[in-house]
């Protein structure tokens, strides 16, 4: 489980500077596949930086698993899988090199991976891999060593069609035994993978709950429509 408690983030030390996220409370369950929504800038990578313990809260409180994360980062990067949009890989490792020294730091001895994932690419240098490789690599790193907890920045994006489908499937298959977060900007993605959408807008949670329901409370006829008049009003105010 997620669980973020008044969490707020600034980047600068200084006083009456602006947060990147502010005030952000909301919970993600076990079993459930959980989707941020927002335009870009709107604080989704710093929510979820944060919950990987990748930096951590100015003020407020980042749960995993009922692990403080300003308090205990090195056990919530264990109990967490990150997968970023644009993944940090060392491009003179082999694939097989990578995911052994990333299984080292986690102190996993024997792992296994899913052959038709990565096969054909174990042994090539990653430099040498496309975008959709080098996605199914970030995917593996984020999973070997069986973190509880899966999160997912803007997985698919520069995807082409046909791999953006498989990553979506491989996603549902991972839900029942991980709570999963992911954010986008993708209706269609939400559609497909969520069983619960934050909308977050200027660094702030403006609408939680299932996507027929946040439809229904906004009186519109789908997510995207009440999504466009959250911001929109927002934005306005």
């Amino acid at each position: 489980m997620i669980e973020l408690r008044e969490f707020s983030k600034s980047y600068s030390s200084q006083r009456n500077a602006p947060f990147a996220v502010q005030n952000f409370s909301f919970t993600c369950q076990n079993g459930e596949i959980t989707a941020l929504l927002g335009l870009n800038g709107a604080g989704k990578t710093t929510i979820l930086k944060a919950i990987a313990a990748r930096h951590f809260a100015t003020s407020g409180t980042v749960l995993v698993d009922g692990v403080n994360a300003s308090e205990h980062p090195e056990i919530v990067r264990n109990l967490t899988g990150f997968v970023q949009e644009e993944p940090q890989l060392p491009d003179e490792y082999t694939v097989s090199e990578y995911l052994n020294m990333v299984a080292r730091l986690h102190g996993v001895k024997d792992f296994t991976l899913q052959t038709d994932l990565l096969s054909e690419i174990l042994c090539k240098k990653i430099r040498t891999l496309s975008k959709g490789q080098r996605q199914r690599v970030n995917f593996a790193q984020s999973l070997l060593y069986n973190p509880p907890v899966l999160v997912l920045d803007e997985c698919t994006s520069g995807l082409d069609p046909a791999q953006i489908i498989h990553v979506r499937e491989f996603i549902k298959s991972l839900k029942a035994e991980h709570t999963i977060l992911l954010s986008t900007h993708l209706m269609q993605e939400v559609e497909a993978l969520c069983d619960k959408v934050c909308i977050i807008h200027e660094g702030k949670c403006v609408a939680f709950g299932s996507a027929s329901h946040i439809a229904l409370q906004y009186n519109c006829a789908n997510l995207e429509e009440a999504f466009f008049k959250i911001t929109s009003q927002k934005g306005s105010e």
